[in-house]
């Protein structure tokens, strides 16, 4: 789709990748962005920026209540961006208890399915417009130090799938993001190089005017990819020794 037709609704529009996406989709001309966070008041600034072009809303993508009312306020949106994301940095049995285990699922599997279900029907009456669900390189590998953030962008990349396959007939397209680590809050986790925002930001939007299924953005990101292509076993074998500590 063309980024100048786009009316765009951006969850997780308070974390890094979130602001860098409103701005990209701003500064390449998109008509209108709905900023979404589940406090509004952490996008004063992100507002400011482009005030006739930039509308905040609350929404937690957890509850379904607050879901519906986004879709009914942003009737008009084309481009819907599941960009809101948690990590609590938990191994599946170094962790106390499963209560990180559980709001990733919540935020990563469970936000996309409750954004996507009640957004569909928008994007059809707006002419199929297009889909993206930010996940990670952790969609495709898991990092037994983050195990249980990989198993639930793992869900949701298999929930990408299928959510391409449904909307298909409506002339929806569908586009999985899956960087490495990133240079945001929750890319602290580790001190090795990282994508820097506003270079996955730029990567997914070309991804949405090409309309391509999947998009690994950041050169970084790009050769990880590569080196799973060539050979996944091996990687996994790899990163299996990036063991959590109790």
């Amino acid at each position: 789709m063309k980024i100048s037709e786009a009316i765009a609704l951006v969850t997780g529009a308070n974390g890094g990748i979130g602001q860098a996406l409103v701005h990209e989709l701003l500064e390449r001309g998109a008509r209108k962005v709905y900023a979404a966070a589940r406090n509004p008041e952490t996008l004063a600034v992100l507002r400011e920026s482009y005030p006739d072009r930039i509308v905040v809303i609350k929404l937690d993508v957890t509850d379904v209540a607050s879901v519906k009312a986004a879709s009914k306020l942003a009737h008009d949106v084309n481009l819907l961006i599941n960009n809101a994301g948690f990590s609590g940095d938990s191994g599946a049995l170094a962790s106390a208890d499963v209560s990180n285990a559980k709001q990733e699922m919540d935020v990563n599997y469970f936000g996309p399915l409750n954004v996507s279900r009640a957004f569909a029907p928008v994007l059809n009456d707006n002419n199929g417009g297009a889909l993206v669900n930010v996940l990670s390189f952790l969609s495709l590998v898991a990092l037994p130090l983050m195990g249980t953030y990989s198993a639930s962008k793992a869900a949701a990349l298999s929930l990408t799938h299928s959510l391409r396959a449904e909307l298909k007939a409506q002339g929806t397209t569908v586009t999985a993001a899956m960087p490495v680590q990133v240079d945001t809050a929750m890319g602290a986790w580790t001190n090795q190089e990282k994508v820097t925002p506003q270079e996955a930001a730029s990567d997914i939007v070309d991804a949405i005017e090409q309309g391509v299924d999947e998009v690994f953005p950041g050169e970084l990101s790009r050769g990880a990819a590569g080196a799973f292509i060539a050979d996944p076993r091996g990687l996994q074998a790899q990163l299996a020794n990036v063991l959590p500590t109790a």
